[in-house]
């Protein structure tokens, strides 16, 4: 992958402020291992509150976890004054979410002034193997502040007064 530069000089701060914002998850356990510009690697333990109906982490939590990985390591590159919101995303489920440690990387793939294109894996960590169990592609988008919009004023002789 290319090393990329980020728009934002604290931007290690200010994505660490925006993930410790989400209570989703904090909800789900879900940390930071390591990030740096356009990369990031999460994790979170399993619990049982997780899981579907076969003893699996639901398909829905891995999801969110590639989900906020992608968003995290797309953040990095973003301005300061930027925020941030998926617009779309692809998850492929390879294997059963089976293990004791989930972990959920995510590289920027293409940087862009709106748009940026990001792809993800989810392992599971299961009897001391890791296995890869989930692939996302994902488009995320910089939301950044509107200019206020002025309204050209007319002049009296225009308006008819």
């Amino acid at each position: 992958m290319a090393a990329f530069e980020p728009k934002n000089p604290g931007y290690r701060a200010a994505t660490i402020a925006m993930f410790d914002a989400q209570p989703a998850m904090r909800t789900l356990g879900v940390m930071i291992v390591r990030l740096s510009p356009g990369e990031v690697e999460l994790a979170m333990l399993h619990s049982a509150a997780f899981t579907q109906q076969n003893g699996f982490i639901h398909a829905g939590i891995i999801t969110a976890g590639l989900d906020n990985a992608c968003g995290v390591a797309a953040f990095t590159l973003m301005p300061e004054e930027a925020d941030i919101l998926t617009v779309e995303f692809k998850t492929t489920l390879l294997a059963p979410a089976r293990g004791e440690r989930f972990v959920f990387k995510a590289e920027v793939v293409k940087p862009g002034r709106t748009l940026t294109f990001c792809e993800a894996r989810a392992f599971a960590e299961h009897e001391g193997k890791t296995t890869l169990i989930a692939t996302m592609s994902g488009t995320l988008m910089a939301m950044l502040p509107r200019k206020a919009q002025q309204t050209p004023r007319m002049s009296s002789a225009r308006r008819g007064d």
